[in-house]
């Protein structure tokens, strides 16, 4: 399911991909993409467009706008709805080295079982070493610059692999995305 919304810019700038973390999750932070993506054209993005409820924002921007796009949409929603979300940005150059680049795609893992943990920024070494390979078995995960490639063999309803988990470890935020959905967003950000 996809919503778009557009201004009526003439899709200039660079395509980014912005990831917002915990909104319409279990009936909390409900924030429609509809006004979701109106703060995006507020903000002086164009082409906007939306992906399922869970907050991912496909939009064309100069960089120069996008520096301070997350304080102001964080701030937008936090006046707006009263709840402040952590937002992670992402070029779609960045898609393109992710959807290429996934160890366990290039390992057989079968599609429907993998997740990408998408980080603020990358850990700085000595978190990295922090990070327990033997946390969540039968789970496994790969760390690669800003991204977390996760594999679920029997689902990613019971594991300890979270949000909360690498946010704590590595001291960044991350928010994860099924493969099925990085694969979507990819493609629109690639411009279909």
């Amino acid at each position: 399911m996809q919503n778009q919304n557009q201004n009526d810019g003439a899709g200039t700038g660079r395509r980014y991909v912005a990831l917002l973390r915990g909104i319409n999750v279990g009936g909390r932070n409900k924030l429609p993409m509809r006004e979701l993506a109106a703060m995006f054209v507020e903000a002086g993005c164009e082409d906007v467009r939306t992906y399922i409820q869970s907050g991912n924002v496909v939009f064309r921007a100069p960089p120069g706008l996008v520096d301070g796009l997350r304080a102001r949409i964080t701030e937008a929603i936090a006046d707006s709805h009263g709840f402040r979300i952590p937002i992670v940005m992402r070029t779609a150059s960045d898609f393109d080295r992710i959807v290429r680049d996934n160890p366990f795609l290039a390992a057989g893992a079968d599609p429907a079982k993998l997740h990408v943990g998408f980080l603020a920024a990358a850990p700085a070494p000595a978190r990295l070493v922090r990070l327990d390979s033997d946390r969540s078995p039968p789970d496994a995960f790969e760390v690669r610059d800003r991204e977390v490639f996760l594999h679920f063999p029997a689902g990613v309803a019971r594991s300890k692999l979270d949000n909360a988990y690498f946010d704590r470890t590595l001291d960044t935020v991350c928010t994860i995305r099924n493969w099925r959905t990085v694969c979507r967003l990819h493609e629109m950000a690639s411009g279909d």
